[in-house]
């Protein structure tokens, strides 16, 4: 499928925030043009198009990266609010998790691909059981999905938990265009040493990424300290965990020291304002992380803990929860956040073809609708977009080259009402 938009206005987020008016080719699923309006003329033709969409000056852009999901938490939106962190972990969410099957997680992890489609989100980190049943779902749908595994204490011995990371690192690396994978597991908090210690092991073995869910509270940090003698990011440090990088989602309860490992290791702090907020877990350092350099990227996490799986929100959640913290209305600007959002969550998710909109690079992009009162007027579409922008302005998501969402449809293979249904047996047969 080969597309052409035209008169457009383009962000292409390659270096600077400067926008391009002109068009974008997509061919297959690259983008193979973007610049100002070509013409036929005697010494260069135009390829063959099969659709060609007129962007009515509307804005392309890269598309959002969830870079932290629980997707298939879907089924306990609004199920357990409103309580403490580790209770609603310990005594409604593990619980209830503990029934779900395959088949339940492949059905709830279409409807989370739903949702983040309709907020111009092009791929996510999910990080959840039975991955063979997320990446059925992300394929089915057409959806871009890193794999992050969630082990735990809970999830089998070390021995069964560290045989199944290294299948799934080598299946899900070389299984599909749409799906990769990362070492990863639930947290310090949930993993004893020996489990640590060989998930370190195989980070060094392939010289691969780590990610874990990492200070998200006092407590959490707390007990690590009095468990191990330091906080978990040093621990886990300690243990060779970030020898060749990777990150933490959250990072709310961290120290200098803390940061002083991110920065040296070259790791990427995941934030999750609107889950943070709602759990009352704190608000992460993100002016001080900016300051030193470390890479942050956005996430929603799990539509249980947020609940909406929204990037807009996120966004703008970001920004001024850091002015408030910092009593500094310039704190974390709108550029800023939107790299986060963007570039930041791609460079997170080794999503390096999916960052930048540029020729060579693949097609994963969004339309949002300028022509909307809350986009108006277009004084600085950069500020627009973070400040004002909702997802009630996107007009179209493209993933891989093939478009996913268009003017509140769907194109995703099967009618979204038995999605819907499909969610709503499951809960109800669950509780």
């Amino acid at each position: 499928m080969n597309t052409r938009f035209y008169n457009a206005k383009i962000l292409t987020m390659a270096g600077d925030f400067s926008i391009i008016e002109g068009e974008l080719w997509v061919e297959g699923n690259r983008i193979t043009y973007v610049g100002e309006p070509k013409k036929e003329n005697g010494k260069t033709s135009l390829p063959y198009f099969d659709r060609e969409i007129d962007v009515k000056g509307n804005l392309i852009m890269p598309g959002f990266k969830n870079a932290h999901t629980h997707s298939a938490m879907t089924f306990l939106r609004s199920y357990a609010d409103d309580l403490p962190l580790l209770d609603w972990l310990h005594k409604q969410i593990f619980p209830m998790e503990a029934k779900l099957t395959g088949e339940d997680i492949y059905h709830l992890s279409k409807l989370a691909i739903l949702e983040y489609l309709t907020s111009g989100i092009t791929a996510n980190f999910d990080m959840y059981f039975s991955p063979e049943d997320v990446t059925r779902a992300s394929i089915d749908m057409g959806f871009r999905s890193v794999l992050c595994a969630g082990i735990s204490e809970f999830t089998g011995s070390a021995e069964e938990n560290l045989e199944n990371l290294e299948n799934w690192y080598h299946k899900y690396n070389h299984h599909h265009d749409l799906i990769s994978y990362c070492i990863g597991f639930h947290g310090e908090y949930t993993a004893e040493r020996p489990l640590l210690e060989g998930i370190a092991a195989l980070s060094r073995k392939y010289k691969a990424p780590v990610y874990s869910h990492n200070s998200e509270t006092k407590a959490e940090v707390e007990q690590c300290l009095k468990k191990n003698g330091t906080t978990p990011t040093v621990y886990l440090d300690q243990l060779g965990m970030f020898d060749h990088g990777g990150g933490g989602y959250h990072c709310v309860h961290v120290t200098e020291e803390d940061l002083a490992v991110f920065q040296k290791r070259g790791l990427t702090v995941v934030t999750n304002p609107g889950s943070n907020s709602k759990l009352a877990s704190g608000i992460a350092p993100i002016t001080k992380m900016l300051n030193m350099g470390i890479n942050i990227a956005i996430g929603t996490d799990g539509p249980a803990s947020n609940n909406g799986l929204d990037m807009f929100r996120e966004m703008y959640l970001v920004t001024v929860l850091q002015k408030l913290k910092e009593d500094d209305a310039a704190a974390a600007p709108a550029d800023q956040v939107l790299y986060m959002a963007t570039a930041g969550g791609a460079k997170a998710m080794g999503l390096n073809e999916m960052d930048t909109l540029e020729a060579g690079k693949k097609a994963d992009l969004v339309i949002l609708d300028l022509h909307q009162p809350n986009m108006q007027p277009i004084n600085n579409i950069t500020k627009n977009i973070v400040y004002s922008g909702s997802k009630q302005n996107v007009k179209l998501t493209m993933v891989n080259g093939k478009v996913l969402y268009e003017d509140n449809q769907f194109y995703v293979g099967e009618d979204v009402e038995n999605i819907y249904r499909k969610a709503n047996e499951i809960i109800n047969r669950l509780r």
